[in-house]
């Protein structure tokens, strides 16, 4: 497609058709390929521990990195993916072709930061959290997390790809993509952690190594995709120019949702220091607790990712009809989902945590622990989508705040409290507590953006 073209070959789907049909089609999808990241994140810990508590206690102690790195990725990719949309939805193409170059110039940047973190931060990061009480627990996690944060490329360039496709409605080949690195991931897990098939044993290391290879070959299926599939945008760096207008754009969505996610570091971060004062098998259950809420969650973020590009090419077009139903059936499904892993976690928690090969001291600790904490999924539905409405319309500050009140102003302090008071078995009524306050602020935060933004969009059609 030339740049300067004005017209589009035709009508892009998120204009026309209908609703139901349209978010089952852009949803679906990365549903589908969420859950299997889901899964595979599950199936590295249950391998790894396999290898031992302590194994799988450095391992979730890596978390807090691992959100930030995802962090940078996925929140410039919102900041990307509601421009273009945007872009698109205005028939600006030359516009929604720029979004992208600027986009992938700042992963580059993104990647270069984390290279260097991963040879000068990592062991710092881990003696802050256990000191030196444990060096077994110190140098597996320092191999797991340099490993995965060197080679960030992998990541860092699946996430641009696959919001390049999502943007435009291809959410198919993301999830292929998706699946592709997933299925790589879960077939090398065993192979490199126990040195299977001639294969060298490399223990927790083998994990890195496989999540790394797995996000590699999502990147380059993603990347293939684009090239051979996408023909709303394409990638031109001929003059190329970085176009500060366009990244400020990217970011003033972007860095909202950066600062939301890493958030969730400095929570997870803050929740380790206070569970190790009890035990490193306090640790390990708030890192299953992780791995697990992520398969109920991830189908739920999937579904964000489909609605996104559609709300903001509406908002675009001038096309209320179209938004309010899209976040009205969102929201339906979001509760159904959310609600199966409150019935898992309220009736099945010594099965969920005896795939990870939980001691009798861990099911003492985590079958309590997951059934206060799975109380939480009957709110948390309402708020993650409200988030994203909150990110299609350009309003993502709502959401940084909502995140920022949850996380730093209630459950922290929440769980410090209730740890002096109680001790360990009250310290997870955190959770409940702080999905309330979240319930509220993104109530209120969404009548406002009704209100001032919403309501004043056309009516359009359906």
């Amino acid at each position: 497609m030339n740049q300067e073209n004005t017209s589009a070959p035709a009508e892009n789907k998120m204009g026309t058709m209908p609703i139901g049909k349209l978010l089952f089609n852009m949803s679906l999808p990365m549903m589908i390929s969420m859950l299997v990241q889901a899964l595979y994140n599950i199936v590295d810990s249950i391998f790894v521990a396999k290898l031992s508590e302590n194994a799988l206690t450095a391992v979730s102690l890596a978390f807090p990195l691992q959100t930030l790195l995802i962090a940078v990725g996925t929140g410039t990719g919102v900041g990307m993916n509601a421009l273009l949309s945007k872009s698109l939805g205005e028939k600006n193409f030359k516009k929604a072709n720029a979004t992208a170059s600027n986009a992938a110039v700042l992963y580059f940047f993104s990647y270069l930061v984390f290279f260097i973190l991963g040879f000068t931060i990592v062991r710092p990061f881990y003696a802050s959290q256990i000191g030196n009480a444990d060096q077994e627990i110190m140098e597996l996690g320092i191999e797991y997390l340099s490993t995965v944060m060197i080679f960030s490329f992998g990541l860092l360039a699946q996430v641009f790809f696959e919001r390049l496709l999502t943007s435009t409605g291809r959410t198919i080949f993301s999830m292929t993509s998706q699946l592709t690195g997933a299925i790589t991931n879960i077939i090398l897990d065993p192979i490199l952690i126990f040195g299977l098939l001639g294969a060298p044993k490399m223990g927790v290391t083998g994990a890195a190594v496989a999540t790394v290879i797995g996000q590699c070959v999502a990147a380059l299926v993603a990347g293939f995709c684009n090239h051979r599939y996408n023909h709303d945008v394409k990638l031109k760096f001929h003059g190329f120019r970085l176009d500060f207008h366009i990244i400020g754009t990217i970011y003033a969505v972007g860095i909202p949702t950066i600062i939301m996610q890493s958030i969730g570091s400095v929570m997870t971060y803050c929740m380790n220091r206070i569970l190790i004062e009890f035990s490193s098998t306090a640790t390990a259950v708030f890192g299953v607790y992780f791995k697990l809420q992520s398969f109920f969650f991830m189908p739920v973020f999937g579904l964000n990712n489909g609605i996104t590009p559609i709300i903001a090419y509406n908002y675009g077009a001038g096309q209320r009809k179209r938004m309010l139903k899209t976040i009205k059936l969102s929201m339906l499904v979001a509760f159904c989902l959310t609600f199966i892993g409150f019935l898992c976690f309220e009736g099945i928690p010594q099965i969920l945590l005896g795939m990870f090969n939980a001691s009798d001291e861990m099911l003492t600790i985590g079958v309590p622990a997951l059934r206060i904490i799975g109380i939480h999924y009957l709110i948390a539905w309402f708020c993650i989508v409200s988030g994203t409405v909150f990110q299609a319309l350009g309003k993502a500050f709502f959401s940084m705040i909502v995140s920022i009140m949850r996380q730093l102003f209630v459950l922290i302090p929440a769980a410090y409290i209730l740890a002096k008071l109680g001790g360990l078995h009250v310290v997870w009524w955190s959770f409940p507590i702080a999905e309330i306050i979240s319930l509220m602020v993104s109530s209120f935060f969404l009548v406002r953006i009704n209100r001032t933004i919403i309501s004043r969009v056309p009516e359009g059609k359906l």
